[in-house]
């Protein structure tokens, strides 16, 4: 069996909820393959009222008409408005009376059929074939095929065009996340499972809730690079969830995936592997639903020669493993034979208690700290942003104590501090 829709609106969107087989057959027809769905939707006219029921909720406004071949479901669809189901076997009574201008002849022979009395189908499927084709070739006995519903031929199908979505509609509200998540993970794994039969992946999920109030959640995950976890598709969601509940019980829920091709990538010899960005974005992910949102980033330098001044962004970076001391940018170790000191910051820097001596750091005292100075450099001057509400300024020396480690201290308004200790 197949049907066709004659008429305007998204016809061929339609006719893939219906079948995978559908052909463009003009720009306001679309035929497709409907073999089968009596076991879907029962009698034809059980499955044509599931039709127009359909095709009104998107907006389509068409005629529907379903045969045993295509091109008879094409000319009842453009002949007769409504519903047309053209019983197997009677084609030709049933498309008899259709004017015989809707299978398009050319103009001659249109002007020959008209000289001979030859208007409507039921005319031209009366003739004997052998007269036909001694007068009217090939293309007449064509158009006499389809006068009376015998012709054949195969669709030419339509690509259906790459949308992974799908959606559930929920029989009783649900208001806990448990039953919500066991939902989604059933939505995910059919995705996913589409995806990796074409070999994609994806690097956006967006989900969509309807709430028992009549609003609308709907939030988008974006992942650092393409993926294919459901698993971890599905963590995500449900920290998301559980950081961001619905403001109501849930009624339907939708899931889409965008497709894109997979990450490729190759790792060297001699590089340390990393983490895979998608559990690196799941551990992110339950890291801030401990630490809160706002505490979750990375850094960024400021402008400005304040010492370790940053700020935190919400976006997501990645930062080499190691770090090497180079020669001012071009790419060379300094002096590989020159020992390098390492500077153990202390955030936040401790509060010291510093004796003088001749204006000079003589003792220092401090949390885990205690001893007299035995060597020191400095004090090294720095200041800045004297034109703003929040200006700095401090004087910083490098000493060695007694107890044998070296350490950066420094003075300001607020007092002694120690900044780090040198490795």
């Amino acid at each position: 069996m197949f049907a066709c829709l004659y008429g305007s609106g998204p016809l061929t969107a339609l006719a893939f909820e219906f079948s995978p087989t559908v052909e463009r057959t003009a720009p306001d027809t679309v035929t497709f393959d409907a073999a089968g769905l009596d076991r879907l939707f029962g009698a034809a006219q059980d499955l044509a009222a599931a039709m127009v029921r359909r095709a009104a909720e998107t907006g389509c406004q068409a005629n529907l008409a379903l045969a045993a071949n295509p091109d008879t479901a094409v000319c009842a669809a453009r002949g007769f408005a409504g519903v047309s189901i053209v019983p197997e076997g009677d084609e030709a009574k049933y498309l008899g009376r259709l004017p015989l201008a809707l299978l398009a002849p050319t103009p001659e022979l249109q002007e020959t059929l008209e000289r001979w009395g030859i208007r409507r189908f039921q005319d031209l499927a009366a003739l004997p074939p052998l007269g036909i084709a001694e007068r009217l070739g090939p293309e007449g006995l064509r158009l006499r095929e389809l006068a009376r519903g015998e012709a054949e031929r195969k669709l030419a199908p339509e690509a259906e065009p790459l949308r992974f979505a799908d959606e559930i509609e929920l029989e009783y509200p649900v208001d806990l996340l448990e039953p919500l998540a066991f939902l989604l993970a059933r939505l995910l794994n059919g995705l996913a499972t589409r995806l990796a039969t074409r070999a994609l992946a994806t690097d956006e999920l967006r989900l969509r809730l309807k709430l028992e109030s009549r609003a609308t959640d709907e939030r988008t995950l974006r992942l650092p690079v393409p993926a294919l976890d459901p698993k971890a598709f599905l963590k995500l969601l449900q920290l998301d969830l559980a950081a961001h509940p619905p403001l109501a019980p849930v009624v339907h829920v939708w899931l889409a995936m965008n497709p894109v091709k997979p990450r490729a990538a190759q790792n060297g010899l001699f590089i340390p592997l990393a983490p895979e960005p998608v559990k690196l974005e799941l551990t992110l992910a339950r890291i801030k639903s401990i630490v809160g949102e706002d505490r979750v980033g990375s850094p960024e330098l400021l402008d400005t020669h304040r010492p370790g001044a940053f700020r935190q962004k919400g976006d997501r970076r990645i930062f080499p493993a190691k770090a090497a001391a180079f020669d001012g940018g071009d790419g060379r170790r300094k002096n590989a034979s020159v020992p390098l000191l390492a500077l153990r910051v202390f955030r936040p820097p401790r509060a010291a208690q510093v004796t003088l001596a001749s204006g000079q750091p003589g003792f220092l005292a401090a949390e885990g700290i205690r001893g007299k100075v035995l060597e020191f450099a400095g004090p090294w001057r720095t200041s800045g942003d004297w034109w703003t509400t929040d200006p700095w300024s401090r004087d910083e020396w490098d000493i060695a104590l007694s107890d044998g480690a070296l350490y950066r201290i420094y003075c300001s308004p607020r007092g002694w501090f120690v900044e780090g200790s040198y490795d």
